[in-house]
Parts: C-alpha cells; structure tokens; sequence
C-alpha cells in the first residue's frame, strides 16, 4: 500500500470517529474497500461475509445496551431495520465510501448499482475493522450514532421501511389471514441483487413479487410491491 492510499484510509477512519494506534496495519481495510470488479489480488468479499455476522452480532449488542426493555419481537423488528442492506446503503452515502472505494469502470458506471455497492462496502468495512481492532468496539463506536437516529424514527413509525409487518396487518384487519411467501434463490453468487426471488400470495392470489440479495429483502421488496398495488387497486 502506498503512501498516498495509507493517508486516504486514515483520514476516512477519522471520518468514522475512529483514531487507530501508530503503526496499526490497515491492509484488512484497504481490503474491504477493493470491489471485486477492479480486478486486483485482493477485494472485499471474504471481509464482506464476516461483516454481515459483526453487523448483527453488535446490532444486538447496541439494542442490549440501548434499549434493553423490548420484547423479543420489538428487539427482532428493530434489528431488521438497523441491518438492512437499505441502511447499510445510506450508511455508506453518509460517510462518502464512494470516495475510498476502488472499482472496476463498469461498476463505477452503473448508476442502479451503487447503493448495492455502497452496501457491500460497508458491511466489509465492519468485517476489516472487526479483524483490525479485535472486537467491537470500533464497530460500536462508529455505527452507534446512526442506530440511535435509525432508532428514534423507528420509535416514531413501527412499520418504517417495514413492508411486510405492514402488509401483514393490513391483511389481518381485512380478516383475510396472513400473506404467504414464496422464495427462490436464483442465482448462487453472494451478493447478487437478484440472488432470491420471492413472491407473496393472500388467499391464493399473487399481490407481488420482488428481489434481493437475501430472502428477507426479497420478502421485503415482494411486500412492498404488495402494498403499492392494493394502494393502486383501492384508487382506482
């Protein structure tokens, strides 16, 4: 790592909050933030897959610690939301990851995969400062500030980004029972935007389908398809 790029790394670790130790070895990190598409020895995706356990590992340790009164299903709800790829993408937007991230052009250039990108960044960056630091709280320390904000607009709006808890009451105040999902993994590259395909059916009749890197965001986006067309049908 050259000189120019050790200085870059730096100086977005302060962006972070973060001071690491004189000498610290940032190459894990230099690691996360190499895309796979830039062709180099090394990228993000080994880190990205232990990022994904961190994240929820400290998300669950944050709600510990902040919010230690929900239930069990309160605590599950708001994790949903504090590791969703949705979060992970505004996250990275917020910190400019962008800035530091090495990609090849094709992927630089397309403009409907950048908050995919912006994602997988971030949940590498978790998994690089995880294997820099030791533990969590680097990790903690960092993403804190934005659970709380994520956090308060929840407290606010239960269902926020939510889609299937929303479809779901929706369904039970009709007395139509629960909407039933249906997934299929299509694609067995991790990470894929479209790896899972989910649709959801009420009382046999398809309401929506959608895509996603995991069957909890297909699920999610195959709700929210859902939500839009009975919004469209009872407007029309």
């Amino acid at each position: 790592m050259n000189a120019e790029r050790h200085a870059q790394l730096l100086q977005f670790l302060e962006g972070l909050g973060l001071t690491p130790q004189a000498g610290m070895d940032l190459k894990r990190l230099d690691e996360a933030l190499t895309h796979t598409s830039a062709g180099l020895s090394v990228n993000h995706e080994k880190l990205e897959f232990l990022g994904d356990a961190v994240l929820r590992l400290a998300a669950s340790e944050f709600l510990e610690q902040h919010y230690p009164n929900l239930s069990v299903g309160q605590s599950s709800a708001l994790r949903a939301q504090l590791v969703s790829d949705r979060w992970l993408a505004e996250l990275g937007q917020a910190v400019g990851i962008d800035a530091v991230l090495r990609m090849g052009p094709t992927a630089a250039g397309d403009a409907s995969a950048q908050a995919t990108l912006r994602a997988e960044a971030c949940e590498a960056c978790i998994g690089a400062l995880y294997r820099i630091w030791g533990d969590l709280r680097p990790v903690l320390l960092w993403l804190t500030p934005h659970w709380q904000r994520t956090a308060k607009d929840f407290e606010a709006d239960p269902h926020l980004h939510n889609w299937k808890s929303a479809l779901q009451e929706w369904s039970q105040g009709q007395k139509r029972g629960l909407p039933d999902y249906r997934c299929q993994e299509i694609s067995q590259i991790h990470a894929d935007p479209r790896r899972f395909h989910c649709r959801v059916n009420l009382e046999e009749k398809t309401l929506g389908d959608g895509w996603g890197r995991s069957r909890r965001q297909a699920e999610q986006e195959a709700a929210r398809a859902a939500l839009a067309s009975l919004r469209l049908a009872r407007g029309s």
